[in-house]
């Protein structure tokens, strides 16, 4: 990451010092930087917004763009992603400086303007996502694994609506104590699900609290090969047995994947 990037770090993690106002994530020197921003802008009605802004920073950034995330409880997820939309606009406009506080002023600033647009559209949670601004380099695919679910029957259906608002297709696996996630689809759409598993608070914690997924990992992540079955659908699946998970994995293609990656998983 160059400089003025690393240096903006440090001035983000100066200007949002509040309780949970600041977070690195993920810090990589291959894949960049994700931080996230929990910040209010005024909506619609004069009433304070509370938005969960994640950006992620790739290591060339500032001379490209940073992948953005906007959530929020108080809004459905087209205006989340009209949200976005409208940060990534202006973000074309910052371009080869810093812009990550730039851009929290501007949402600040403009929240309402862009809810009173038709097309941020204020009605179900469902939308259809925009085309990806990055070039489609085809169907990736990623293997996640999650330590444990507690609040099971709500993380479930979690996860079943991220996959269906980001159209990703495949597996949410149960066998004994292994839980496994194998996604299928376009790779900003899988990175989108990741940023979304990672800052969502999706399970409860042993008080029972609310809590963030903590201890997901990626497994494995490559573009969809000629012998890998594609999926038609994104189905939740119980397995009896350890051959009866093997037997999953090869018909599909994912021989391989299963010995290398999950046979690990048993103990």
């Amino acid at each position: 990451m160059a400089g003025p990037a690393r240096e903006e770090l440090l001035a983000l993690a100066a200007i949002f010092c509040g309780p949970d106002e600041w977070e690195v994530l993920s810090l990589s020197e291959t894949d960049g930087t994700v931080c996230r921003i929990l910040t209010k802008a005024e909506g619609l009605m004069d009433v304070d917004v509370p938005l969960e802004l994640v950006f992620h920073l790739p290591v060339n950034y500032p001379s490209c763009l940073p992948g953005i995330s906007v959530n929020s409880e108080h809004l459905t997820r087209a205006q989340c992603v009209a949200v976005k939309e409208k940060l990534l606009e202006q973000a074309e406009n910052l371009l080869s400086e810093p812009m990550v506080h730039e851009l929290v002023l501007w949402v600040q600033q403009n929240l309402r303007h862009i809810l009173n647009q038709p097309e941020a559209g204020s009605g179900s949670g469902k939308c259809t996502f925009a085309a990806s601004t990055t070039v489609d380099d085809g169907l990736w695919m990623t293997l996640l694994h999650l330590d444990h679910m507690r609040a099971k029957s709500k993380y479930i259906k979690t996860v079943e609506k991220w996959a269906s608002d980001l159209r990703l297709m495949g597996r949410l696996m149960f066998m004994g104590k292994i839980i496994l996630i194998l996604l299928q689809g376009d790779r900003n759409n899988i990175k989108e699900y990741l940023i979304l598993q990672k800052t969502c608070k999706v399970d409860v914690d042993s008080s029972g609290k609310k809590c963030k997924e903590k201890m997901i990992s990626v497994l494995f992540e490559t573009k969809v090969q000629t012998e890998h079955k594609r999926f038609l659908a994104f189905e939740v699946k119980e397995y009896s047995s350890l051959d009866e998970l093997q037997k999953e994995f090869e018909t599909t293609g994912l021989k391989k994947l299963f010995s290398e990656f999950v046979l690990g998983l048993v103990k």
